[in-house]
């Protein structure tokens, strides 16, 4: 019999957005760790950034937004201690990077890795065998190029990586291994031209991102597999300068998100196509205490922000997002702010839960950033 710490236990059944069960139409993905939000910027606007996308974080968000970035290179890194409510040694590190290339467009490379920390595998008395480590990553590159002034289209590739248990491990009398996969991302933003409004320089934008198409994962050598979360984001997002000399900026954005994979009756994953076509109904998840049906309209996300700039140099912003009880449950407020100088910038976001007891409470991102 094989036992895992605190910190594989908290990483794997907390950090799960849609943890299910094996039932029929079963919300379940593998590797929730790519929906964790990457940068300390949009994390501290609610989460909603589709429609923003204009640094590099733009990778994670919306890769169209690359292609309207066409004036300096930069990267980006975060740090997060994840679940920190819960005492654990989960880390959380985003290192991310774009550049413009004349005639070809805007070009991002990422990389992303969890530390789930430090296990113990005991035999059958309890008696320790040994420790080991588990952790999770993910790397890819992402493309975007405009069709038109106004309208850009993007896509990302990803190879994804997670090894919950070191290779050949006897668990349930299935030999276990790293799970492996690819995600693809198919993605487009629509940008205004600045217009007046009130006397003030606006601009509207919306966009779209379908993120993490592709085949699920496996973690034995059985047929049991789990899906990739794949997740469909809708954005909008309007930036209003609050004075004629345009010191003061503010933008407004909202997303609404939802999980674009399904189980099939047996608990396999369903196919990438099948599925897009098939999460359109109710599904059934276990709540932790007993399985429950999720009907469409609870299945969605939804994101609010703000954030205010002074002369591009300081930013405050804050934020509310949105999730059914049945489908997750998390509720929670964002708040967070930036600083500009020359070519260095600074990010930090802090998330407030509604519920003081829920793992994500008191979660604090930190990014920096470099320009060339």
């Amino acid at each position: 019999m094989k036992q895992f710490t605190k910190s594989l236990v908290a990483g794997l059944l907390l950090l799960g957005f849609a943890a299910g069960h094996s039932h029929a139409q079963v919300g379940i993905t593998a590797v929730p760790f790519m929906q964790i939000e990457p940068d300390s910027r949009t994390p501290g606007m609610g989460n909603a950034g589709v429609a923003i996308a204009d640094n590099a974080s733009a990778v994670f968000w919306n890769p169209a937004g690359l292609a309207f970035q066409t004036k300096q290179t930069q990267l980006s890194l975060t740090y997060a201690n994840w679940l920190p409510n819960f005492n654990t040694d989960l880390f959380y590190n985003y290192l991310v990077g774009k550049t413009y290339i004349e005639g070809i467009g805007t070009i991002g490379g990422h990389i992303t890795y969890l530390n789930l920390g430090e296990q113990v595998q005991t035999d059958e008395r309890g008696e320790e065998i040994r420790t080991f480590s588990s952790y999770e990553l993910a790397t890819g590159l992402s493309y975007g190029f405009q069709i038109t002034d106004n309208f850009a289209v993007g896509t990302g590739f990803r190879f994804i990586y997670s090894r919950l248990t070191p290779t050949g491990i006897d668990v349930g009398g299935q030999t276990a291994k790293a799970g492996t996969s690819v995600g693809i991302d198919l993605a487009g933003l629509y940008r205004s031209n600045e217009f007046d409004l009130f006397n003030r320089a606006s601009r509207f934008s919306a966009g779209f991102n379908l993120s993490n198409i592709g085949p699920a994962i496996q973690y034995t050598d059985d047929e049991q597999s789990d899906p990739l979360p794949t997740l469909l984001r809708l954005g909008v997002a309007y930036d209003i300068a609050l004075d004629e000399q345009g010191f003061n900026t503010l933008t407004v954005a909202g997303d609404l998100s939802k999980i674009m994979a399904r189980n099939d009756e047996e608990g396999r994953a369903m196919g990438v196509m099948e599925a897009l076509f098939n999460s359109w109904d109710t599904y059934t998840r276990f709540n932790g205490q007993e399985l429950v049906d999720v009907p469409l309209v609870e299945q969605f996300m939804y994101a609010v922000g703000a954030e205010y700039w002074y002369n591009k140099q300081f930013a405050v912003r804050t934020g509310y997002f949105y999730e059914a009880p049945e489908n997750g449950d998390r509720q929670f407020l964002t708040f967070g702010a930036g600083l500009r100088y020359d070519m260095f910038g600074v990010d930090f976001s802090y998330l407030y839960t509604i519920r003081e007891d829920h793992p994500l409470a008191n979660t604090i991102r930190l990014s920096v950033l470099l320009d060339f």
